[in-house]
């Protein structure tokens, strides 16, 4: 048992571990002139054999932290004839993009420190390193297999494979060092949980107990990060017994929870030693009346300027499409300037297209890289000097991971501007720069209980030997991510992998045997380790789904699946210019109805864009709770924009906007919405809809979820169908035009119980149906592989959509796969957390609500909620006329009353 601590400021050292060897300190001397700010602590913890997490910016020397004192360990080991063909490191990374770079990046260190010894007459044998991934092929594996890596680089789903091959495994039982890189952004989905039960997994196995290396960017909440990394121990005695036909078995009795203790970890936390210059600008004064085509103007000659102003710039936009634009755009309107020197990355494009753009930024070649989030994490792009952002990032963290993509060299300034063109955005940015530059992070969730991944581990465990269950469910429980899980929902698992959930008839066949009576689990046979290696992982396979009219069975043009994910019956939505009805969806196909004259009520950046943190909301919150204060007290106009100007990182542009917002909906409304006081507005629109907006400012994952609830509370009330428009800002819910109380509607709100209602509100809906064929691939109930052939995507939801109908018909809703896609939903696609919480302040009188009747117009806060159908950050068309429009009869108003 051990304690989470941070490194003390007393304990960091200016110089290498003192019984370093002397080789290891002349090619380190010989190539830095001292120890950057990680290294000061890492160095020593690591030579310690300390469970370390090593949070610091990028370009801060971290890969060399965690590299150098093991690699001082095998270079002793083989001056001292102890380097024998086995893994000894290894690192894992997010990445297949980012293992090559580590590799490439360690050749330096091993070449340098082998001739550091030679030249001190010091003979070193070969201290190899090696890459084993999805794209590693057989030939290299069986390499590697006949002459293993002392250092093997791999990625969370190669080292689930490598676990359970037979001879590989055995390579790894010495194994000494575990380095995991950018485990923030691992820790907070499945990949990270799938992860967390491998490393347990190996500790199980391995003779030794690998000392944990963690490298994260900035994030927060740091200590749990290092939970995640080292995991639990349980304070219970390991035996052994042997079965009827002579294999010995580990077992031992069911830990309680108090029997669990933390391993040990030391957090060496230097984020914020970074240098930020950092500001949010506006490029123009009034973000309302300027008509479109010159705000996109100015915003294009500001970004060529500084891109002139500089070496090499990032730009960061929020959509692949807005990407591709951007290069566009910007080629189209300086062709003299741009041409090959500038490129766009993302997601959708082919990896040779992204490895072409990141070895001409690499070799100085390409003066801007054009992104969505695909250059976020740290693969080595050289130096750049600039980072613009368009638009929101949406987090704090992913603000700072974004502009820490500049001034790379350790000593550099990390610059970024952030440019906005909404004055929602402008808020929301202003307040992310201030908690940037303030090191004020928002926090990450990481997922607990998984039953899906548990599933498909326990099939990987089943097929190296056979297991106590009692046992087992130890070494499950000492992974973060399954250390308060409940006994039922193991149990549960195992049954439904033993067959014990009759679903034969459906093609569900046991993939383990369960004997009660002896408390034991094993392969029940040779197709099942097959099946778990060629299904392995947790990113669900994707494609598009075509959408066709529905009388006429015209094709309309093609949807992703998180787009599809979002809709409800009788969403309207854009497609090729065009708005749409939804009304079903079949295998792969949506089938809707043209609404030529209807606004949407989705808007087309929805399965793209990033949703706005809750902890962000909160401050955007703070900071409108401020402003407001400030009118109240009847501070002259320019005095505000200057308070705004002198509390954050802005120009002027940007605060005289945002103070003009914020005035506005005080001057028209009355009242400035905040994380402590929401306001719902009844608005009726020119189709005599009803429009309950509201003013929520918790981010959309947390709308969602409140959203769904109110909705379905209210359906079962007036009977008909409930239109939803959600956003990070607030949500409106679509009502026939009848009278509804809403102080009755939050009442039936906090009495509630409010996963039930969620569960009910999700339980028929698209996302139901395609989140349950991912936890079904997880689980290993839908086979993606199977016996040389690939289903596609449409086979696997098909294939799941009669699996549901099923399983619901026969064992209800507690069905652990069910339960759990359920669990993914609430607490993966939104955020139940918040939700509660939000509830519980609004019970407790802590968040207040009013509710303002009948406008004739609705409120300034309310125009990008009810207009939010078609643009993004690059381009606006007739929305700004439509806001403009509204904006006017709002000022009218405003003037008329005064």
């Amino acid at each position: 048992m051990g304690e989470i601590k941070f490194a003390d400021e007393s304990d960091a050292s200016e110089t290498l571990p003192e019984d370093f060897e002397p080789y290891v300190k002349n090619w380190f001397n010989s190539q830095f002139p001292s120890l950057s700010e990680p290294q000061k602590h890492s160095f020593n913890l690591i030579h310690n054999d300390e469970n370390s997490l090593i949070c610091a910016p990028t370009g801060s020397g971290k890969t060399l932290s965690a590299f150098l004192s093991t690699l001082n360990h095998l270079f002793l080991m083989g001056d001292q004839g102890d380097l024998d063909d086995e893994v000894y490191v290894l690192y894992i990374s997010p990445l297949r993009a980012l293992s090559n770079d580590i590799q490439r990046n360690l050749e330096q260190p091993l070449k340098g420190i082998r001739e550091a010894a030679k030249g001190m007459g010091i003979e070193m044998p070969e201290v190899r390193s090696a890459v084993r991934t999805g794209d590693t092929s057989q030939n290299e594996r069986s390499k590697m297999l006949e002459k293993p890596p002392h250092i093997l680089i791999t990625t969370p789903e190669s080292l689930g494979i490598l676990l359970d091959s037979p001879k590989f495994k055995e390579k790894l039982k010495n194994l000494e060092y575990v380095i995991v890189d950018e485990i923030h952004s691992l820790s907070e989905n499945k990949r990270g949980v799938h992860l967390s039960l491998s490393l347990e997994r190996l500790e199980e196995m391995a003779d030794t107990s690998p000392t944990r290396i963690g490298l994260s960017a900035t994030q927060a909440p740091i200590d749990e990060i290092a939970k995640y990394l080292v995991g639990y121990e349980a304070n219970v005695e390991t035996g052994e017994k042997e079965t009827q036909d002579g294999e010995t078995v580990r077992s031992g009795k069911p830990a309680d929870r108090e029997e669990f203790g933390t391993r040990g970890c030391t957090i060496v936390d230097v984020a914020a030693s970074k240098e930020i210059d950092l500001e949010t600008v506006s490029p123009v004064r009034d973000l309302i009346h300027t008509p479109p085509e010159e705000v996109r103007e100015v915003m294009y000659d500001k970004m060529h300027d500084m891109i002139q102003e500089h070496e090499t710039t990032i730009i960061f936009t929020n959509t692949r499409s807005a990407t591709e634009r951007v290069v566009n755009s910007l080629k189209e309107r300086f062709s003299d300037y741009y041409g090959d020197n500038i490129g766009a990355h993302h997601s959708s494009m082919s990896r040779e297209e992204r490895l072409s753009v990141e070895e001409k930024l690499k070799q100085g070649e390409m003066k801007v890289a054009v992104t969505s989030t695909s250059l976020e994490l740290g693969v080595d792009i050289g130096s750049v000097d600039l980072v613009l952002q368009l638009g929101s990032p949406k987090g704090v963290a992913r603000g700072i991971q974004r502009v820490g993509r500049s001034g790379h060299q350790i000593g550099e300034v990390a610059k970024g501007k952030m440019i906005v063109t909404d004055r929602d955005e402008a808020m929301e940015c202003s307040v992310l720069t201030k908690c940037a530059k303030e090191d004020d992070l928002d926090r990450i969730q990481i997922p607990t209980n998984s039953l899906d991944v548990l599933a498909q581990h326990i099939v990987g465990m089943a097929c190296n030997h056979r297991w106590g269950i009692d046992h087992a469910f130890n070494v499950i429980r000492q992974s973060y991510n399954f250390v308060d899980m409940d006994r039922e929902d193991y149990d549960n698992v195992l049954k439904y992998l033993g067959g014990e959930y009759e679903l034969e008839d459906q093609n569900v066949y046991r993939k383990i045997w369960l004997d009660h009576e002896d408390g034991l689990f094993g392969r029940s046979g040779k197709m099942t380790r097959v099946i778990y290696m060629t299904n392995i992982g947790t990113i669900p396979d994707e494609t598009g789904y075509e959408v066709l009219t529905r009388g006429n069975k015209n094709y309309v043009g093609s949807l992703e699946e998180e787009f599809l994910d979002r809709l409800t019956k009788g969403d309207i939505f854009t497609l090729g210019g065009k708005t749409y009805q939804f009304s079903y969806a079949k295998g792969m196909k949506v089938y809707v109805d043209p609404k030529p004259q209807k606004q949407p009520t989705v808007p087309s950046w929805y399965s793209e864009r990033l949703p706005l943190s809750y902890d962000l909301g909160v401050r955007i919150g703070e900071f409108r709770r401020d402003v407001k204060k400030q009118i109240e007290m009847g501070a002259p106009d320019d005095g505000i924009v200057e308070w705004i100007m002198h509390n954050y990182y802005l120009d002027e542009n940007t605060a005289h906007s945002i103070y003009q917002y914020v005035k506005e909906q005080k001057d028209y409304f009355g009242e400035v919405s905040t994380h402590e006081g929401i306001t719902v507005e009844r608005y009726i629109d020119e189709e005599n809809r009803q429009n309950l907006i509201f003013h929520t400012i918790y981010g959309r994952r947390t709308h969602d979820a409140l959203a769904r609830i109110l909705a379905h509370l209210l359906q079962k009330r007036v009977g008909s169908n409930i239109g939803m428009v959600i956003d990070d800002n607030g949500f409106i819910l679509v009502t026939p035009r009848r009278p509804i109380d809403i102080d009755t509607l939050m009442n039936e709100l906090a009495e509630c119980d409010l996963e039930e209602e969620l569960k009910e509100a999700v339980a028929k809906t698209e996302l139901m149906k395609r989140r349950f064929r991912h936890v079904a691939g997880r689980s290993l109930m839908v086979l993606r592989n199977y016996a040389g052939n690939s289903k596609t995507v449409g086979q696997q939801q098909m294939k799941s959509h009669f699996l549901i109908s099923v399983i619901r018909n026969r064992y209800g809703e507690d069905f652990p796969m069910i339960k759990e896609t359920y669990r993914e939903i609430m607490e993966g696609a939104m955020d139940i957390k918040h939700v509660k919480e939000v509830v519980d302040g609004i019970d407790s009188g802590e968040v207040s609500f009013e509710v303002k009747d009948s406008l004739k117009v609705p409120s300034p806060f309310s125009h990008n909620l009810l207009l939010q159908g078609s643009t993004d950050v690059v381009k606006m068309d007739d929305k700004k006329e439509r806001l403009q429009k509204l904006h006017k009869q709002v000022m009218e108003r405003i003037e008329a009353e005064h």
